[in-house]
């Protein structure tokens, strides 16, 4: 997409067959609608496409802080071959995670902001994605007093928040790793990969109609009923 070899409209045809496949595939009860972004939150996210997920299984979507929404999304953008600066024109959502996400990343922000100004030490935040980063980051523009800054590479790449005085950043904060003991009694049967799509015997019986408003195409009717005509 990066030298828009694709319109808006092809962009969507892609984005619609690298879901109906993968979906399929993972066998998840899931249907989605993709709409403009228009308004979502103006001043941190507009993205040219949002994709919104329904069905009974979104709640593995939003498992362990969304980590499989995030994942799906990260997917669709490779599989369309966007570049870090276009990841902000996608995003994914479900059950209206990411506006709540948003709402607690900028209050998280305010928070911190206090307390680096009543101790003036520096406050990190938990490695995340670009775009929470980025969410944090516009956050704190307007603080004169104040400043943002990305610390760390790779995973453990974080927002930390200083005076502005400080001249030399902390370094990143590695987060301590669970012991395995912890790590399996605390997911417990989420330890294991969990597929989607509660019906019974072996296969997944069929391709289903992953989007408003079709009874034809892909397979049979969606559970839950039609939804009515695409927005």
């Amino acid at each position: 997409m990066a030298d828009k070899k694709y319109s808006k409209a092809d962009a969507e045809a892609r984005i619609e067959e690298f879901l109906d496949t993968l979906l399929d595939d993972a066998d998840f009860d899931l249907t989605y609608d993709i709409t403009g972004g228009e308004g979502l939150h103006p001043d941190f996210e507009n993205p040219d496409f949002l994709v919104r997920f329904e069905g009974p299984d979104v709640e593995i979507l939003l498992d362990n802080k969304a980590e499989v929404l995030l994942s799906l999304e990260q997917l669709t953008m490779e599989a369309l071959r966007m570049s870090p600066e276009e990841h902000s024109r996608l995003c994914f959502d479900a059950n209206d995670h990411r506006v709540l996400r948003v709402r607690e990343l900028r209050m998280s922000a305010e928070a911190a902001a206090e307390r680096v100004r009543k101790t003036h030490q520096p406050f990190h935040f938990s490695p995340m994605n670009s775009r929470e980063r980025r969410i944090l980051h516009l956050a704190m523009r307007d603080q004169a007093d104040l400043r943002s800054e990305s610390v760390g590479e790779g995973p453990i790449r974080q927002v930390v928040i200083v005076p502005k005085e400080m001249t030399e950043m902390p370094e990143a904060i590695r987060p301590p790793k669970p012991r395995p003991e912890e790590d399996s009694a605390g997911r417990g049967d989420r330890g294991r990969p969990r597929f989607g799509g509660g019906g019974g015997g072996g296969g997944r019986g069929g391709d289903r109609d992953r989007r408003p408003g079709g009874g034809g195409g892909r397979g049979g009717p969606r559970s839950g009923g039609d939804r009515g005509p695409r927005r």
